[in-house]
């Protein structure tokens, strides 16, 4: 039989008291199995000059804790932050959030843009042009065979669209004063004016779509594409720096937990080294104790070189750049870690998910505007059928040469209406007494007009395409929904096993540490106990952050983020 004891539990006394007995037992072993008594030599025992062995005394020098100081922050201006906060600041302070709202500015501009397709275009011309035209006739008034003429022209006219049945209009006023050396005219110098009205209104294409429409309702839904985009951008933002608020509290917990670790391997060192003093502790004992130490520093530098990075992760998502003052701060998350867990079920959950995940809106916008773009391209299959009316009126008048006086009668051959300067010309034109109407119909028609047919093909095809990607899309939704419940659930429960074990590891580490101060355990399972008690925390901690980031994913995977957040994204 092989009996094993640990030295380190007894006492120099019970030590002495063992060898005697098993010195004594030997001695009676070896006299049982002599056969025979045989003469035996007696020799006179000479005592040794070397001295007895001795345990070597273990020592090292006792460290002080860690520093908690951590590059690029200075430990005495903490800033207490909690998860709301964090989230405010990064949607103050992100760039990308600042790139969607520009993106939704530009989309107003361009509402406004397609709404100026109704803005009319005023034009106006005036030129002043000198004319000689050679005459051969004999009553074409031509001096030395020529007639000379100038003319001082002027115009200004409107030109536009009617945001009514598609209609288009114009209108162009001329006047000009004209003057001749042709020696039959009647008036030298003239002023004629007119006015020239034109209204043309589709009957089959155009007249209830036509482009100018489509691009305004094209306008508004890529602005509501915009705001769609903006509120997933924010989406992600919050996710984000709710997924790095609690990395960071998950590390900073960690470093505590290794901090007291730490505190407690250094106590127990004490504790040994009282009972090495009292001899009820082997000297190598100490040793076990240092190399504990050794170790518990070893994680708490591992878990300082995470909170560094979780912090740096959440600074960088919630400041605007490493010029804000609350760069150099360090940031302690103040919000209750124990978030209440959402009890919902799995119907529900995708309802909800297929009802406010802005994917889902997105997809519908495209499919909006892509049932624009086919109500487009049927009204181009149409025939183009337009109903022209012109109205003109005309004026005149100038000053009386002497062709116009009848030498018979001594009477002037021009109408008194006709006689005067530039204003007599613009009464006529207003009296409205030489006036020209026009009514007529145009019909134009391209022969097999492929090229509305083929957009009309390709935006039919679009649609399919849209809607494929959106089952595709519910379909990938309602698995992520599945997903992030499942885990939700899942890490609850793993909490609560966690909280279990850490409360049994806690109640194994002090008995472990009563029965080894009564002598009857040692401390080789007191570390052990030590080393488990620690583990069982850090798994609480990583099942408490992981089930608050289960529960930020769930959120989002069900469309509640803005609202979960109390955010709101305004017009």
């Amino acid at each position: 039989m092989f009996f094993e004891f640990h030295r380190s539990t007894w006492s120099p006394v019970f030590q002495s008291f063992y060898i005697l007995v098993l010195f004594g037992v030997m001695g009676m072993f070896a006299f049982a199995q002599t056969p025979s008594p045989t003469p035996v030599l007696d020799l006179a025992v000479v005592p040794s000059t070397d001295p007895m062995p001795v345990q070597p005394p273990f020592t090292a020098p006792v460290k002080p804790m860690p520093s908690i100081e951590r590059v690029g922050v200075e430990t005495s201006t903490q800033l207490s932050l909690t998860v709301e906060q964090a989230v405010e600041m990064a949607l103050k302070n992100n760039k990308d959030i600042e790139v969607s709202r520009n993106d939704y500015r530009i989309s107003e501009f361009g509402i406004r843009a397609a709404r100026g397709l109704y803005d009319p275009l005023v034009t106006s011309e005036g030129y002043y042009e000198s004319l000689a035209i050679p005459t051969a006739s004999l009553i074409g008034g031509a001096v030395n065979g020529a007639v000379t003429q100038t003319r001082t022209f002027g115009s200004v006219g409107v030109t536009g669209f009617s945001p009514y049945q598609g209609g288009s209009y114009s209108a162009l006023f001329n006047s000009s004063r004209t003057t001749t050396s042709n020696t039959n005219s009647l008036l030298n110098p003239q002023f004629p004016s007119s006015f020239t009205a034109t209204y043309v209104q589709p009957l089959l294409r155009n007249r209830k779509f036509d482009n100018n429409r489509r691009q305004i309702e094209i306008a508004k839904k890529n602005q509501e594409l915009s705001d769609v985009q903006l509120q997933l951008k924010a989406i992600d933002v919050i996710s984000n720096v709710e997924q790095a608020y609690w990395n960071l509290v998950f590390a900073l917990r960690v470093l505590q937990v290794e901090q007291e670790s730490l505190k407690q391997a250094k106590d127990q060192l004490e504790s040994n080294k009282r009972l090495v003093a009292r001899g009820v502790l082997a000297p190598i004992e100490l040793v076990a104790a240092n190399s504990q130490i050794a170790n518990f520093e070893q994680s708490l530098f591992v878990a300082q070189d995470a909170v560094t990075r979780a912090e740096n992760n959440l600074k960088t998502q919630v400041l605007p750049d490493r010029s804000a003052p609350e760069w150099s701060r360090p940031l302690m998350p103040v919000s209750p870690v124990e978030l209440p867990t959402p009890r919902i079920s799995l119907e529900v959950a995708v309802a909800e998910a297929l009802k406010n995940r802005f994917e889902i809106t997105e997809l519908q916008k495209g499919a909006e505007i892509n049932e624009i773009d086919q109500r487009y391209y049927r009204n181009l299959m149409k025939p183009q059928i337009d109903l022209v009316g012109t109205y003109t009126t005309q004026g005149l008048a100038g000053i009386e040469t002497a062709a116009a006086i009848n030498p018979a009668t001594g009477l002037s051959r021009v109408p008194g209406n006709l006689v005067g300067s530039y204003p007599n010309s613009l009464l006529n034109l207003l009296q409205q007494d030489y006036p020209t109407y026009r009514v007529g119909v145009t019909i134009s028609l391209p022969w097999g007009n492929r090229i509305a047919k083929a957009n009309l093909g390709s935006k039919l095809v679009e649609a399919e395409r849209i809607q494929n990607l959106r089952l595709q899309t519910e379909q990938a939704i309602e698995a992520e929904v599945r997903n992030a419940l499942q885990s939700m659930r899942s890490i609850e429960s793993r909490l609560a096993s966690a909280v279990d074990a850490r409360v049994a590891a806690e109640d194994l580490y002090e008995s472990e540490q009563r029965l080894f101060r009564a002598g009857t355990s040692t401390f080789y399972v007191v570390t052990q106990r030590q080393t488990d008690l620690a583990r069982a925390r850090n798994q609480e901690l990583q099942a408490r952050t992981a089930l608050n980031r289960a529960i930020s994913d769930f959120q989002k995977a069900i469309g509640a983020t803005l609202t979960s957040n109390n955010v709101t994204v305004s017009k």
